[in-house]
């Protein structure tokens, strides 16, 4: 079985595993080749690995998460397992749970479970600034943002929640369909902006948008072995 790593360095006996780095995606071709993919890293890194190849390739094989990150939300969502027992379970041709996960975009941009220009802009912006020292790694940065944030969120989230300029998207909560501006799910949705300069959180990223008008979609699937 053939299969292709992104992002780190894993070995097993019973399969050919090719290795690439994250920035060097444009290299691979044809990905039919591959029976399925291993993504190590944190949702960004998956975020970040499914866009550069939904842009390249029409459909995915399936898709092996090795969560390395400090928050890991589709690996918690999915309940995955061990890297070693899912690539074991391949060798020994047992059957794994495989879900089908919807892939959003916004304007040419893709992500996965959260997208927005609310206080998760500015949790991402501060939790990033602290990633230093002992912060670097872990979640310790990002519960240290939230604290210090916390007086910001309690005045202005009433009111982004009102503003046709901001928005959150967070799909694992999609019982909550809508709550003002904030979003379980989304079949379509067209923000207009008042300036095309602006930062958009995407599963953790913070993403540039020099335009006014973002459309946001359901674009695509991938196949998320679990």
């Amino acid at each position: 079985m053939r299969l292709l790593c992104i992002g780190g360095d894993i070995d097993h006996a019973h399969h050919t595993i090719e290795t690439v780095a994250c920035d060097a995606l444009e290299t691979i071709a044809p990905i039919d080749k591959y029976d399925y993919i291993v993504i190590s890293g944190g949702d960004g890194t998956l975020r970040r690995s499914v866009e550069a190849l939904l842009k390249r390739f029409d459909s995915l094989p399936p898709i092996l998460f090795h969560p390395t990150g400090s928050f890991n939300v589709i690996a918690k969502l999915y309940r995955t397992t061990p890297i070693e027992t899912r690539l074991q379970a391949l060798a020994d041709a047992k059957s794994l749970r495989m879900v089908r996960h919807t892939v959003y975009t916004i304007n040419d941009r893709h992500f996965l479970f959260s997208a927005g220009n609310m206080g998760d802009a500015m949790h991402i912006m501060l939790s990033e600034t602290l990633r230093f020292g002992f912060l670097k790694r872990g979640a310790l940065k990002y519960l240290l943002a939230f604290v210090l944030l916390l007086p910001a969120h309690l005045l202005l989230t009433p009111f982004m929640l009102l503003s046709k300029e901001k928005f959150f998207i967070f799909t694992p909560l999609r019982k909550i369909k809508r709550f003002g501006r904030f979003f379980g799910d989304v079949e379509a949705l067209t923000v207009r902006l008042s300036h095309g300069h602006h930062y958009v959180e995407l599963d953790g990223d913070l993403v540039l948008f020099e335009t006014p008008t973002l459309h946001i979609r359901k674009a695509d699937h991938i196949t998320l072995v679990t």
